[in-house]
C-alpha cells in the first residue's frame, strides 16, 4: 500500500513541475522572441498556463482518486483473502475432525468385530469340546456293544455249524430212502411245478379272455352297429395331375407363346408343370401339390376360354384364381364342419379344415374322412353318456395337422396339436388329436373314442387303398411272424389281411398253450408291424387218427 500511494504522489508531483516548466518555457519563448508584445498576448500566455494547470491539477486529482479507489480495493482483496483463509482453514479443520471421527468409528468397529469373533470362536471352541466328550462317550459304547457283538457273533457260527452238520446228515438219510442225487430231485420237483403253473396259467387266461372277449364284442358289437348305420360318408382320390381339355391342337402353340415366354410366366406363376406332349386336344397339368394344382387348372381353363394368353394376361388371371381358391378353402371348411355339426370354430382354423379337402391318405379324403369320424365320435360319446358335441368337435380336429404338414416340419399329430393350442380348443380337443393312435396314452376318454372312430373310418372296406406290392409285403410278413414261434406248422393270411390262421403240431401244443401261442403272436404283430384296423389270430390244434380197412 505505501508503494501505490508513493507512485501516485510521485504521478502528482511530475504533472505539477511538467505544468511549471511548459508556462515557463512558453514565457521564455514569447519574451525572446516577440518582447515586444503587448498585454493581449500575455493574457493569452496566461490563460494558456492557467489552462495547463488546470489540467494538470484534475489530471492529479484524478489520479489520487484512483489511488483511492485501488487503495480501498487492495484493503477489501486483503480482507477478502484473510475471511477465504480463515474459512478454508476452518472447513480443514472439520474435515480433519470428521477424518479423525470417522477413523475413531472404524477402529471402534474393528475392535467390536473382534471381540465378537473372539466370542463365536471361544462358543465353537466350547461346543468341540463337549462334541468331542460325548464322541469319547459314543466310541466307548459302540467299543462295548461291538464286543457283544463279535461274542454273539461267535455263538451263531458255532450254532449254525452244528445246524449245517445236523442237515447234511437228514439230506443223506432222505437220499438213502429216496434213491436219487440233490439234482435230480430238484428237476423233478420243477418241471412238475413248471407243468402244473403252465396249465393253470393257460385255463386262467383262456377263461378270462374268453369273458373279456363276450362282454366287448357284445357291447362294440352294437356301439359300432349304430354308429356305421348312422352315418355315411363319400371317398375320392386326388391324382398327382390334373388334364385341361382344349379347344384344338393350335392352342398348344399359343399357351406356349413366343419363344416359351407364356408357359414360363404361367409355371413361375403357378408352381405347376404344364406337360405339353402329343397328347389330342388336352394340356396336363403336374404338381404334389394339389391346391396349386387346382388353381392352375382354374387359371389355365379361363385363358383358353378367353382366348388372350400373354404374361400380363396369365398374371392377372392367376391372382384372380387364387382368390377364388382361398374362398373355395373357407366355403369347404364351413361346409364341413356344417355337415359335422361343430360350431363355434375360428377362421383362420376353419380356413385349415378346407385345406383337408386337397388332401388324401391312402386314397382317402381327409375332409370326408375327418367328418366321417365326427359323426361316428358324436355317436359313441352319447352311448356313453359323454357331450356329442365336444367329441364330434375332435373328431372333425384330429387330422387338421395334414393340411400344412406338407409345408412345415413335423408330424401331422404335434402340428395339429400346436394348431389347436394357438387357436384355443378344450383340451379334450387337444387330447384327442395328441392321442388318436396312441389311445392307451390317453388322458380322456375323448382321444379313446375318437381313435376308435379313427379306426372305423379307415379300416371301413374301400375306404382305403394300397399298393399290390405293400398288400402282399404285409401278408408275408404276416405269416412269416406266426412261422417263427415254435410248435407252428403252416400259416396262412386270409381275409386280405384281416386273420392270420395258425396251423400247430398237436404232439407239441396243447390246448391250453395254444391260447398263450394266440395272444404270443398277436402281441408280435402288433409290435412289429402297421395295419389297418385290427387283425384275428386264429391258433388251429387238430389231432386225426387214421386207419385203413383191409
Amino acid at each position: 500500500m505505501d508503494s501505490i500511494t508513493s507512485i501516485l504522489l510521485g504521478f502528482l508531483l511530475g504533472a505539477i513541475i511538467f505544468g511549471f516548466l511548459a508556462y515557463n518555457r512558453a514565457y521564455q519563448i514569447g519574451f525572446s522572441k516577440r518582447s515586444g508584445l503587448d498585454a493581449a498576448l500575455k493574457e493569452q500566455a496566461e490563460q494558456e498556463a492557467a489552462v495547463l494547470r488546470e489540467r494538470a491539477q484534475t489530471e492529479a486529482e484524478r489520479i489520487r482518486a484512483e489511488a483511492e479507489r485501488l487503495k480501498s480495493e487492495a484493503e477489501r482483496t486483503l480482507r477478502d483473502a484473510e475471511t477465504l483463509a480463515k474459512e478454508r482453514v476452518a472447513e480443514r479443520r472439520q474435515e480433519l475432525e470428521r477424518d479423525i471421527q470417522r477413523e475413531r468409528d472404524t477402529l471402534k468397529l474393528e475392535r467390536d468385530e473382534q471381540r465378537r469373533e473372539r466370542d463365536e470362536l471361544k462358543r465353537e471352541i466350547e461346543r468341540l469340546n463337549r462334541r468331542a466328550e460325548q464322541l469319547d462317550a459314543r466310541g466307548m459304547k459302540l467299543d462295548h456293544l461291538e464286543e457283544k457283538l463279535e461274542a454273539e457273533y461267535r455263538d451263531l457260527q458255532v450254532k449254525h455249524q452244528e445246524a449245517d452238520t445236523k442237515l447234511h446228515d437228514v439230506n443223506l438219510k432222505l437220499f438213502e430212502i429216496a434213491q436219487l442225487s440233490p439234482e435230480q430231485a430238484r428237476d423233478i420237483i420243477l418241471h412238475k411245478l413248471d407243468e402244473e403253473l403252465e396249465e393253470d396259467k393257460a385255463v386262467r387266461i383262456r377263461q378270462s379272455t374268453e369273458k373279456a372277449n363276450i362282454e366287448a364284442t357284445r357291447k362294440a358289437q352294437h356301439i359300432i352297429a349304430q354308429a356305421i348305420q348312422r352315418s355315411a360318408s363319400e371317398t375320392s382320390a386326388a391324382m398327382a395331375v390334373s388334364v385341361v381339355p382344349i379347344p384344338s391342337e393350335a392352342m398348344k402353340g399359343r399357351i406356349i407363346g413366343r419363344e416359351g415366354r407364356n408357359i414360363r410366366a404361367f409355371e413361375a406363376l403357378t408352381g405347376v408343370d404344364l406337360i405339353i406332349d402329343d397328347t389330342p386336344e388336352a394340356v396336363i397339368l403336374s404338381s404334389f401339390n394339389p391346391i396349386r394344382r387346382e388353381v392352375a387348372k382354374s387359371a389355365l381353363e379361363q385363358l383358353v376360354a378367353d382366348g388372350r394368353i400373354h404374361p400380363t394376361r396369365i398374371e392377372e388371371v392367376v391372382h384372380k384364381a387364387q382368390e377364388d381358391m382361398k374362398t373355395f378353402i373357407h366355403n369347404q371348411g364351413e361346409e364341413g364342419a356344417l355337415e359335422a355339426g361343430v360350431v363355434g370354430i375360428k377362421p383362420g382354423l376353419m380356413q385349415l379344415l378346407g385345406r383337408m379337402y386337397f388332401r388324401t391318405s391312402y386314397g382317402q379324403n381327409v375332409l370326408k374322412h375327418s367328418i366321417q369320424v365326427a359323426h361316428v365320435t358324436g355317436i359313441l360319446a352319447a352311448e356313453l353318456g359323454l357331450d356329442p358335441a365336444l367329441a364330434r368337435r375332435a373328431g372333425l380336429l384330429h387330422d387338421v395337422g395334414k393340411s400344412i404338414d406338407r409345408e412345415i416340419e413335423g408330424t401331422h399329430v404335434d402340428i395339429g396339436i400346436s394348431l389347436a393350442k394357438r387357436f384355443g380348443e378344450p383340451f379334450e380337443v387337444i387330447d384327442a388329436i395328441a392321442h388318436h393312435h396312441d389311445p392307451e396314452n390317453a388322458e380322456t376318454l375323448y382321444g379313446v373314442l375318437v381313435a376308435a372312430a379313427d379306426a372305423i373310418s379307415a379300416a371301413r372296406p374301400g375306404a382305403r387303398r394300397e399298393s399290390l406290392e405293400v398288400y402282399i409285403k404285409r401278408l408275408e410278413q404276416l405269416e412269416s411272424i406266426a412261422l417263427s414261434f415254435p410248435g407252428v406248422s403252416n400259416a396262412y393270411a386270409i381275409q386280405a389281411g384281416r386273420e392270420v390262421r395258425v396251423i400247430v403240431q398237436p404232439e407239441k401244443i396243447t390246448d391250453s398253450k395254444a391260447t398263450l401261442l394266440a395272444r404270443e403272436i398277436a402281441g408280435r404283430i402288433e409290435q412289429d408291424m402297421e395295419y389297418p384296423g385290427q387283425v384275428q389270430v386264429t391258433v388251429v390244434r387238430e389231432s386225426r387218427a387214421v386207419e385203413y380197412a383191409k
